[in-house]
């Protein structure tokens, strides 16, 4: 686990940064700086976009990391890099055609209730193949178990371009058309300086040759579009289909919601940059006891971690709603729903990896499938009737269906689980602490109240944690940082 904790606590740290200027940028920059209408806006770009993206990098990112470890040969390994960095762009020219001749029938078919999206599907278009190629270059930077500088391009530098781009409005530096064109070339920046860098330290060689195994590249890139982007998918519809049936101002006040509750993912986002191709060089390897061990130890890690910050949110969330503009707060619902949904996430550790890098990733094409289309219906039925709540409970009702089949499944082929009596302890002591705090505020104002609550939290959390001594890689980062004896 060295290198695995090693950059995953560089990771940790600029996925932090990110969702830092994150917080300010969705809590008080956006919503202050431009109007709500626009800013809904931008959250849906971003939103297509995302759901876009798996489809236009054909599963090339995933493929990457799942293959690479197999070739042993510099011409084979060539040919099959070369083959991954053509491959999106191959997609994406017949889509850009497809979506020049059918614009007009786009433009009707999403602007029944928020004509303003209308002139900006191209956006769409353009943000989601430089988020294709971007992941392409970070792929190639992780199957060489270089993780950090593409973790904070991912997590650090659009949100500082978009900072800066709001500063920018605010005094009047740009207008509004300006800084939505801003934000697509953000992304567009991104990619290119990633893959300026991926090429540093990897020079792509271009070779045509015969690839072994071919036909299951094709294959397995095809069907991974879908299985490896299903969680993107799934959180990211919501905010794609209320654009249909609210203000797109409301879908501002959902995406703020959702912000706050994903900060509980960073902890899974980071370690699993370094997670994905360690674990697929033990399923090449067939180590089933180091990926036994794997399994269980970053649950256990990232249960904590993430139940840590669960509380922090939780406990929070209504001082928090009292600093930002009041039509935001009625998203509490959608908070309480997505950040549970986000722990649950957290606590199947590398469950992902395992499958997406397996001979059944498959049937993780079909498990996505089944609960895409969950997912839109549970969205069609709940959103009309609950508005931005109906989308908070479909998502959690999709994700939380889908992390379980995929345990099931896991325990069938694999004989592993992530489980364990001190999982239980975990969640046992997440528990009492909510009931334990939510109700308590210090009498103070709402900054000064979660500084102090939030230390208090922190404390007793961890505390108990080393107490309990529920994950010896966490009790060996306490006892190292505050220089205890054994």
């Amino acid at each position: 686990m060295g290198i695995v904790i090693n950059q995953s606590l560089k990771n940790t740290v600029t996925t932090y940064l990110g969702f830092g200027l994150g917080a300010i940028n969705a809590l008080f920059l956006y919503t202050n700086f431009i109007s709500d209408e626009y800013y809904g806006l931008v959250a849906y770009i971003l939103s297509a976009a995302n759901i876009m993206m798996p489809l236009m990098a054909f599963g090339a990112h995933n493929t990457i990391v799942k293959f690479y470890s197999t070739f042993k040969t510099k011409n084979s390994l060539n040919s099959f890099l070369t083959l991954m960095l053509f491959l999106p762009i191959v997609l994406s020219i017949p889509l850009a055609l497809v979506g020049y001749m059918a614009h007009g029938i786009l433009v009707d078919l999403l602007t029944t209730k928020n004509e303003i999206v209308g002139g900006y599907l191209w956006y769409i278009f353009i943000t989601a193949l430089s988020m294709a190629y971007f992941e392409v270059f970070y792929a190639w930077m992780k199957v060489q178990m270089q993780t950090v500088f593409g973790n904070f391009m991912k997590e650090v530098f659009h949100r500082v371009g978009a900072m800066l781009l709001l500063f920018a409005i605010y005094f009047k530096f740009i207008d509004i058309d300006q800084f939505m064109k801003g934000i697509v070339g953000v992304y567009v920046l991104r990619a290119l300086l990633m893959m300026f860098y991926a090429f540093s330290q990897r020079l792509p060689v271009f070779k045509f040759y015969r690839i072994e195994k071919l036909s299951s590249i094709l294959k397995y890139s095809s069907l991974i579009i879908i299985a490896g982007s299903v969680s993107t998918i799934i959180l990211d519809l919501d905010k794609f289909m209320l654009n249909n049936y609210i203000k797109i101002e409301t879908v501002a006040y959902y995406s703020v919601a959702v912000f706050i509750a994903t900060v509980i993912a960073v902890p899974q986002r980071a370690m699993h940059q370094i997670l994905l191709p360690l674990t697929a060089r033990f399923l090449n390897e067939k180590n089933n006891v180091a990926l036994r061990d794997l399994y269980q130890r970053s649950s256990i890690t990232l249960y904590i971690i993430s139940g840590f910050i669960f509380l922090l949110i939780v406990l929070n969330i209504n001082q928090l709603y009292q600093i930002i503009p009041s039509e935001f707060s009625g998203g509490l619902l959608v908070v309480f729903l997505i950040s549970i949904a986000k722990l649950y996430d957290n606590l199947l550790g590398n469950n992902n990896a395992i499958l997406f890098n397996s001979d059944y990733y498959r049937m993780v094409l079909v498990f996505g499938v089944i609960l895409a289309v969950l997912a839109i219906i549970l969205n069609l039925v709940l959103i009309p009737r609950f508005g931005i709540n109906g989308a908070g409970l479909a998502t959690f009702i999709a994700i939380f269906i889908y992390n379980t089949i995929k345990i099931i499944f896991v325990k069938q082929k694999f004989n592993m689980l992530p489980f364990s009596t001190e999982t239980l302890k975990i969640t046992v002591l997440l528990i009492v602490i909510v009931f334990g705090f939510y109700f308590w505020e210090f009498p103070f104002n709402a900054y000064l109240n979660i500084a102090l609550k939030s230390i208090v939290i922190g404390i007793v959390y961890f505390f108990l944690i080393y107490r309990l001594h529920v994950s010896e890689d966490i009790s060996e980062a306490i006892r190292t940082y505050l220089k205890l004896k054994r």
